[in-house]
């Protein structure tokens, strides 16, 4: 099947949550951070606060569109020449609580653990990516994040990302990212990577 990369506006905020909340499913961060009851339906929520608050405003989202107008895969990019303001990432964080459900002390433990890993450089960051279900093992990840990743080499700056997932470190080392630090979430939760891909031809 042929699939179109491009970027998505309002118009595609829930089905953008729903491939999110599809791939999201079971990853280790979010087995951790969210409820399990209505676990499905929390996800999408939190993604499609994600998308509508932060990276339709202050970023760009792309998707990977199947030949019926389907989305596939969706990634967030969040450039550092467009800020989100402190009360917008103020704003999401507590809907992520609230949604979080019991879990919500295990969240904000999470959070705190991980804040060391976090550079104040000027970098690309990777918000999400993810990939329907249906979709994986066709190189669609690959795929979506590639406009992110020349938008970071065209303004010669690294693009930066964290993820909980082992297999994750391996698939992004593949596109040129490496380990930077790494952190244990308390209490037997998730270790978490952050990882950073420098530009290409461009800055160390």
């Amino acid at each position: 099947m042929e699939f179109d990369v491009r970027r998505i506006g309002p118009e595609s905020t829930a089905e953008a949550a729903d491939v999110l909340a599809d791939a999201f499913d079971g990853y280790p961060w979010m087995a951790w951070t969210v409820a399990a009851d209505r676990h499905r339906e929390r996800l999408a929520a939190m993604f499609a606060g994600t998308v509508a608050a932060v990276g339709l405003p202050y970023g760009d989202v792309w998707a990977a569109v199947d030949a019926d107008g389907r989305l596939a895969a969706v990634a967030v990019w969040l450039p550092p020449d467009r800020p989100v303001p402190d009360e917008v990432w103020g704003g999401v964080a507590a809907r992520n609580a609230e949604l979080a459900g019991d879990r919500q002390s295990a969240l904000h433990a999470a959070d705190a653990a991980c804040a060391s890993l976090r550079s104040a450089e000027p970098a690309f960051l990777l918000a999400t990516v993810g990939v329907r279900r249906t979709g994986q093992g066709r190189g669609l990840g690959a795929r979506v994040l590639r406009p992110g990743l020349a938008e970071a080499d065209r303004a010669g700056l690294p693009a930066v990302l964290e993820t909980s997932s082992e297999p994750n470190v391996r698939f992004y080392r593949r596109l040129g990212f490496a380990v930077t630090g790494q952190a244990r979430v308390p209490d037997g939760g998730p270790d978490v990577w952050a990882m950073r891909r420098p530009a290409a031809g461009g800055r160390v």
